[in-house]
């Protein structure tokens, strides 16, 4: 019998770039495992591919917050054990069940149509194309993050939603404090409440006075509150340029750490599509999910309880042997597809046709526009984003050139 684990294992003990091992060692021997939380709660470890899938499939696995009490696997300094359940927050289609998530999620839907995304397609090259020139005219080391991987989805999604770009320092902090796993709750919600004023300035005034963007048009329907609008709002916000900058973040440093990989990808632009989904797989930058069982659930050969709470791994999932052949490898011409990036079932992303145009035509870009490109610091010393709940690098020190100046 496994030992039944005390908090959820997040120290990355191989590499930057896979599951911890005491996750992968559940995943292989036990892929639906119980855990012991923090507070006292027994939830359940979900990691396998095939259970994680059937799971994001079921709607008895609920998104919502406010049926039950919100159990964190991790300790939270400063944050108090939960005793209630979370209120519902408006717009907020995430943590959701039908008929809400369906009503929100289906004013978005026409906006990520792939047909639609497909005609930013150019617009969104020209972008990457400017950050690109504004990246060669420093003077290296820089940080890739700063300079590129952050700037490219921030400036598509503001351009997308009708957000000022002159105002991304501020959301950009402020999101950041937001996903940090550690920081007081007072901070978070101060960082939350700065974010969501923001918006509801901003989404009221296109309410006024619409323009050519996604939350005019969503302002323009008037089944929706302006609470529902900054929640939409603020999720589209967040899942728009963090996600996306990580992976071009951490992608990068595995590209550089696979110089194999990376050579290939040189070699051959054709492998660029499928490169990006195995990045994907790979990195798996969103990893942790919650869902809390509304009636008991058979899954895997285990009986989950109802008002259970469930930890979800994309990360153990996508680096499931029974699924991805040598998953730990990083294998830009394996056929990735099908991999849990994006989620499953009715939550899958929206958004990820358009983070595919954004991350072909970053990494197309950056590699084509710096051939000589490599880490300006040895690789332990890049900051990871252990203490963050979008994985990724703090920072990304490079250079080019013949000195490496």
């Amino acid at each position: 019998m496994t030992t039944v684990p005390q908090g959820l294992p997040t120290e990355r003990d191989t590499t930057p770039f896979d599951p911890p091992s005491a996750i992968t060692r559940l995943r292989d021997t036990r892929p639906v495992s119980p855990l012991d939380f923090p507070d006292g709660h027994r939830g359940w470890l979900v990691t396998g591919y095939d259970e994680v899938r059937r799971l994001m499939a079921d709607t008895r696995f609920s998104s919502r917050q406010d049926i039950g009490v919100l159990h964190v696997p991790f300790e939270t300094p400063g944050m108090p054990v939960a005793t209630e359940p979370s209120p519902q927050v408006p717009g907020l289609f995430i943590s959701m069940d039908p008929p809400d998530h369906t009503r929100l999620r289906r004013t978005l839907t026409g906006a990520f149509t792939v047909k639609r995304v497909k005609q930013l397609e150019e617009h969104i090259a020209e972008l990457v194309e400017r950050q690109l020139d504004e990246l060669a005219g420093l003077t290296p080391p820089v940080d890739l993050v700063k300079a590129f991987a952050l700037p490219v989805p921030s400036l598509v999604i503001c351009e997308l939603l009708g957000v000022p770009y002159a105002d991304r320092a501020t959301f950009q902090v402020n999101s950041a404090k937001f996903l940090e796993k550690d920081v007081l709750l007072d901070e978070k919600m101060a960082a939350y409440g700065a974010m969501t004023s923001y918006l509801a300035e901003l989404v009221t005034g296109k309410r006024a006075e619409p323009g050519d963007d996604l939350l005019s048009d969503l302002a323009r329907n008037d089944d929706l509150s302006v609470g529902e609008l900054v929640g939409v709002a603020f999720l589209l916000l967040l899942a728009g340029h963090e996600t996306t900058a990580n992976v071009l973040g951490l992608g990068t440093f595995a590209l550089l750490e696979h110089p194999e990989q990376l050579a290939a990808l040189r070699a051959d632009a054709d492998l660029l599509p499928g490169a990006v989904e195995e990045l994907m797989r790979y990195l798996s930058v969103v990893d942790v999910l919650y869902r809390y069982a509304t009636e008991d659930v058979e899954l895997g050969g285990e009986t989950i309880g109802k008002g259970s709470t469930v930890v979800v791994s994309l990360l153990a999932a996508n680096h499931d042997p029974r699924r991805f052949e040598d998953p730990d490898a990083l294998d830009l011409r394996r056929n990735a597809r099908g991999h849990l990036s994006f989620g499953h079932g009715i939550h899958q992303c929206l958004g990820q046709q358009l983070a595919r145009i954004e991350l072909r035509a970053g990494f197309s870009g950056l590699l084509r526009r710096f051939p000589d490109l490599r880490l300006a610091v040895p690789a332990d010393e890049v900051r990871l984003k252990t203490d963050m709940n979008i994985y990724g690098v703090h920072e990304l020190p490079v250079t080019w050139g013949a000195t490496g100046a």
